[in-house]
């Protein structure tokens, strides 16, 4: 490697890293080549080469396809990569299934999968909630039972994500009945293409089929796909929590049309509207868009503090923080969105863009709200542990799961 690849990153100029960053894409990024094919395999094959080449988890051991940078040389390459519009680098901040893995798995676990989760190779999904246990996910009730060198898992998860072409899926089980809630919980990486597993899609009011129900009968896990200790799983699943809240703190889905106006962005838009209705000279309604930008910036400023502190393998519950505020973000944007379309926001089709984008962005707001933990569970989290308020009382803490009531 490099100078800026040597033994010793942290006597490394900042110079250094720059220079040999920009000199990689300048010898290996062609924009042009991706647009033509960014969501197949010359996507693949551009993410593997950054993979290859330790540009995508900076942070992590070079062992682990990292570089061993600290996190104010990881943004110099993230920001140098950013300016070229190149995607791939910045995973060890936001791939939940990479960090949670290199985390938790055995050397031969991470050996076979984080190359593979780092290159896109593997689809996931995350099997976590259940219909009796949404808010309060430490009741769920999905119980995996050990048969020899195989877990056998039997329950439902809903809410499930990319389920119908996920490989395998992140899955917490009941593995003790003895235990308090949260102390017989365990943490499996679970394999989709096999008998037992029945995927059925959910119809969202955008009317897109996004989330599915997951029947699990009688399916097989080997034990060595078990993350973390067993029943220590609620560590493992806050720890990969945290990375979900991030991706959900720092982006959204935009408008969901290709026509005149979904690409563009944020306040650009929201100005661009306001120009068109002939309202953009209206103090009230400036003081509008300028309360939304606000709130994007500070929360961009919030969720860069938050991943600067979160280390390899903890949570940070500055992320609800973010997360929180996009959700809020989101809905107050749709909000004006509508205001600015005033009567015209009723109208549907593609013959009418903008009223499409501001129905379709007020609708899937509540994904946001709802996606990683609701709005009310991440107030709770801030309440109690980052602004130090009394918890709320938990009459079933502390009791055997076995005895506790269901509803």
């Amino acid at each position: 490697m490099s100078e800026a690849s040597g033994d010793n990153p942290a006597s490394v100029s900042n110079d250094a890293i720059r220079d040999e960053v920009q000199s990689w894409l300048a010898d290996n990024w062609d924009p042009e080549a991706m647009k033509k094919g960014a969501f197949g395999p010359l996507g693949r094959d551009w993410t593997a080469k950054v993979v290859d080449a330790a540009w995508a988890a900076t942070r992590w051991p070079k062992q682990w396809y990292g570089r061993d940078y600290n996190d104010a040389q990881a943004r110099i390459v993230e920001t140098e990569f950013a300016r070229v519009g190149a995607p791939g680098t910045g995973q060890d901040r936001i791939n939940l299934w990479a960090n949670t893995v290199l985390t938790f798995g055995n050397e031969q676990f991470k050996k076979k999968y984080v190359p593979a989760l780092l290159k896109s190779e593997i689809n996931m999904c995350l099997l976590y909630s259940e219909p009796g246990a949404g808010s309060d996910l430490a009741g769920l009730r999905t119980r995996a039972e050990r048969d020899g060198d195989e877990w056998v898992v039997n329950g439902q998860k809903v809410w499930t994500s990319g389920a119908a072409t996920a490989d395998y899926g992140m899955l917490v089980a009941r593995t003790d009945w003895e235990s308090p809630k949260h102390g017989g919980i365990s943490f499996f990486f679970c394999p989709m293409k096999q008998p037992g597993v029945e995927v059925r899609p959910l119809r969202q009011i955008t009317n897109e089929s996004h989330f599915n129900e997951v029947f699990l009968t009688d399916v097989r896990i080997p034990a060595t796909n078990l993350l973390g200790p067993l029943n220590g799983g609620w560590r493992v699943l806050q720890t990969a929590l945290a990375y979900e809240r991030s991706m959900m703190g720092e982006g959204a889905r935009g408008p969901r049309s290709g026509a005149k106006g979904a690409s563009e962005k944020g306040e650009e838009e929201l100005i661009a509207l306001a120009r068109e209705a002939g309202r953009l000279s209206d103090p009230v309604l400036r003081q509008d868009i300028a309360r939304v930008i606000a709130y994007k910036k500070l929360n961009a400023l919030n969720t860069a503090r938050a991943k600067a502190e979160l280390e390899q393998g903890t949570s940070s519950p500055i992320m609800s923080l973010g997360k929180l505020a996009m959700s809020r973000i989101l809905h107050e944007e749709a909000k004006l969105r509508t205001n600015l379309l005033d009567a015209g926001s009723l109208l549907e089709s593609s013959d009418y863009p903008r009223a499409e984008d501001a129905n379709f962005l007020t609708l899937n707001a509540y994904f946001t709200s709802i996606g990683g933990g609701t709005d009310q569970i991440q107030r709770n989290i801030i309440g109690e542990r980052v602004l130090g308020l009394p918890k709320e009382p938990e009459v079933d803490r502390d009791v055997p799961f076995r005895s506790v009531r269901s509803s």
